[in-house]
């Protein structure tokens, strides 16, 4: 059969290794990998390594939150995933109360489908346990969401789950091979710390990090482990930010249960004492930026195989959106931009200090996210079969990441005057090139919601 698109000559990259291959294209999907493919246009990939395209599972685009609307909408966004090698992202569709999970579902597609430039699918977010959550799980599956978010904080939002309520989703979800993952913080110790924090007059930014320690994660890692274990379900920890917390992960990963985490560029690379500039504001997370020596772990435990996933929990507020904080820690919008960077930065200070290689870099960022998110039948690989989704990165171009350059409609970048070694240089959606020597050749609706299946989770 003959290929309608060849990439000739690269360095193709699995978890598995890499092979020097071309790699054959016809229509939306990978024909073959081998030598001296022909077809009818090629694209000269000599001294490159050849991705399958990146796979963020964490965004929140266009997401309304402390009374505002965070600044990259779906287009924007995608935009900027396809710039940074990324051809596939998940959302979520938070549920409204009393809503139902699938009108909110019915309304995030609503919003992304027309916009989006890069495949995406969606979490399905649920804030009010019952009787009609129960009822309405197989239909969310049935309609490809197979993986929910539920949250042990924001209890002022009307978002918290409690224990119990956690310990029955994991249970449901399990019969159906669902993954419930979790918002791992301890809300009533945050509060009782921000509560002597205000009676103490600490109004500086540097108060979300003290009012926010160690173990008000690591408390509600454990507890969520083991209310997994006993539920029988599978725990995916979203935004893991601690080194402690990755150790309660690996004990429990050693021991057999069903626990998966991520972590995310920021929490590896920026640290708390950010929060002390004038501008510390614009680093507020949640959870948030933690200390060297949690960076270190979490490089250790990404190395070792305890953290399966990087992604970047992706939540732009420009300076504007982010002075609305007036003072008061507890009112910061959270979140950064930061999916252009992803693929970038894993090349830079993982493959290229050493902290593991460019096979592990896929794994990290394409085939462990497409495995256990349910997309492993399509997504995450460079092999027959799969869909056409690659990048062409030069491992040795330099660049800096900058407000001034970088797509966001953020109007600073978190990493501003870091150096990269590595950029993706093209970048391909099931076969169509919309990313061209780094410009954006796509459009909006390039890109599709994709149905997931029942995640192969299980250790």
């Amino acid at each position: 059969m003959a290929n309608d698109l060849v990439i000739k000559g690269g360095l193709v990259v699995s978890a598995a290794g890499t092979r020097r291959a071309d790699v054959g294209i016809k229509g939306e999907k990978i024909n073959a990998l081998g030598e001296d493919l022909e077809g009818a246009r090629t694209i000269d990939a000599t001294d490159m390594l050849v991705l399958p395209g990146a796979l963020d599972v964490h965004t929140h685009f266009q997401l309304p939150f402390c009374g505002t609307v965070s600044a990259d909408g779906f287009f924007s966004g995608s935009r900027a995933a396809a710039l940074g090698g990324v051809t596939t992202f998940i959302d979520f569709a938070i549920q409204a109360r009393p809503g139902s999970v699938m009108d909110a579902i019915e309304a995030r597609r609503a919003e992304a489908d027309p916009e989006v430039c890069v495949d995406y699918s969606l979490h399905a977010g649920i804030t009010d346990w019952s009787a009609d959550r129960i009822r309405e799980i197989p239909a969310i599956i049935e309609a490809g969401i197979p993986t929910f978010k539920m949250f042990m904080i924001y209890k002022s939002q009307g978002w918290q789950s409690n224990d119990g309520d956690l310990f029955a989703a994991l249970r449901e979800t399990a019969k159906l091979g669902g993954m419930v993952g979790v918002h791992a913080e301890n809300n009533d110790l945050i509060e009782m710390l921000q509560a002597e924090a205000d009676a103490a007059g600490g109004t500086t930014c540097y108060t979300h990090a003290v009012t926010r320690p160690e173990v008000t994660e690591t408390e509600a890692i454990s507890r969520a482990i083991r209310l997994a274990e006993a539920a029988g379900g599978t725990l995916y920890i979203f935004h893991m930010s601690t080194g402690g917390a990755a150790d309660i992960v690996k004990d429990a990963r050693d021991r057999g249960v069903a626990v998966h985490a991520e972590t995310g560029p920021h929490y590896l690379l920026l640290d708390d004492e950010l929060f002390k500039r004038p501008d510390g504001h614009h680093f507020a997370t949640c959870p948030p930026i933690r200390k060297p020596a949690d960076q270190q772990k979490l490089w250790e435990r990404l190395a070792d195989g305890t953290v399966e996933v990087l992604a970047t929990d992706t939540c732009t507020f420009t300076s504007q959106q982010k002075d609305m904080w007036k003072g008061d820690y507890k009112a910061i919008p959270f979140g950064m931009p930061g999916i252009e960077a992803l693929l970038p930065l894993t090349h830079t200070y993982g493959v290229g200090n050493r902290r593991f290689d460019v096979s592990q870099m896929v794994a990290l960022l394409s085939e462990s996210p497409a495995r256990l998110f349910g997309l492993d039948h399509r997504k995450g690989k460079v092999a027959e079969g799969y869909d056409a989704d690659v990048v062409i990165f030069d491992p040795r171009l330099k660049h800096t990441l900058s407000a001034k350059t970088h797509a966001s409609e953020c109007d600073y970048d978190p990493f501003e005057g870091t150096t990269c070694t590595g950029m993706p240089i093209t970048t391909l959606l099931r076969g169509k090139v919309i990313v061209q020597d780094r410009a954006f050749v796509g459009s909006k609706g390039d890109g599709l919601f994709v149905a997931r299946k029942p995640p192969a989770t299980k250790q």
